[in-house]
């Protein structure tokens, strides 16, 4: 039986919401009324194995019955329950495991791109909005779904330094999640505070990383061997390929190149100015999301080059 977190399970006569977990043995499971104090972690062999004899010892999907005529209420005690349902599902067991754990109200437009990551494996996106529109909203809904979901467990968000910031304050104000700045300034101290034989890039899940620093060949490699599952980019534009004596442009490009060949990692792009006149620089972002798609030529994609494309 595939049970998939974010499935409400029945579990010792009790509904149960299937968490994500690191252990492949064992079942995470919160109560569908419980909050994530009453989680509890059930081992699968053993609940096999017993189940044969109890059978409310093994897991199988919930069951509700459909309503009949006789449930109908007044209007208030509808909305109570509705008011109830929504306050005791929040934190998993939806379609979009994450919303219960941000403090903003999505527009509608902005679950586009989200819908489209959990289309991909790996997720490869290139999301070029308008300035204004949301991107990094688009972005951070997609890496805190995957979270919660267990996808992923680390996140780096790479940004030109001045947005370092910016970066850190909308992950921890909209998306409940801390993250580490990474630049010159700081990374001293977040050596000091990284546990002997371990990178920082291991012990810190979320980090805002300022690409300047990190593309130089001093800092570069150790990123890439540590590399988190998800990478953000911000400003994708300023990392497009160029001339070769635009060397620090050519440094960010060879770096985004790196993490893109890494199998299985997920890469977002983000830039309101996607296209700087120069076709190869675009081609060279395009490459980033798949290989041949820096070959194509854009004037002139048949329809399932753009139904790729798109």
């Amino acid at each position: 039986m595939d049970l998939q977190p974010g499935s409400i399970v029945r579990f010792r006569d009790r509904d149960w919401v299937l968490l994500p977990g690191e252990d492949d043995d064992l079942y995470w499971l919160r109560p569908l009324t419980g909050t994530t104090d009453d989680i509890v972690a059930a081992h699968k062999g053993l609940t096999a194995l017993v189940g044969e004899v109890l059978p409310e010892e093994r897991l199988s999907p919930s069951r509700f019955p459909l309503p009949s005529p006789e449930d109908l209420s007044d209007s208030a005690s509808a909305h109570l329950l509705w008011q109830a349902a929504r306050l005791t599902l929040r934190e998993g067991a939806a379609p979009l495991r994450s919303l219960g754990r941000i403090s903003i109200r999505p527009r509608i437009y902005q679950f586009v791109p989200l819908l489209m990551a959990l289309r991909l494996d790996p997720v490869r996106l290139f999301i070029a909005d308008d300035v204004g529109v949301g991107k990094t909203i688009e972005a951070l809904l997609i890496a805190r779904e995957l979270l919660d979901r267990g996808e992923i467990r680390r996140l780096a968000v790479l940004c030109p330094p001045s947005l370092c910031d910016q970066w850190q304050k909308e992950l921890r104000e909209k998306f409940n999640l801390e993250a580490v700045v990474i630049r010159s300034s700081t990374i001293g101290q977040l050596e000091r505070q990284t546990p002997p034989g371990k990178s920082l890039y291991q012990h810190w899940p979320f980090q805002v990383i300022s690409i300047d620093w990190v593309k130089s060949d001093r800092n570069r490699h150790q990123f890439l061997a540590f590399c988190p599952e998800l990478v953000i980019v911000d400003e994708a534009h300023g990392a497009a390929e160029a001339d070769p004596r635009n060397k620090g442009q050519q440094q960010r490009h060879r770096l985004l190149q790196a993490i893109a060949k890494k199998e299985g990692q997920h890469l977002v792009l983000l830039t309101a100015t996607p296209h700087s006149g120069i076709e190869s620089a675009f081609r060279s972002l395009l490459g980033l999301l798949r290989p041949e798609f820096r070959h194509w030529n854009i004037g002139a994609l048949d329809e399932k080059q753009r139904i790729e494309l798109a």
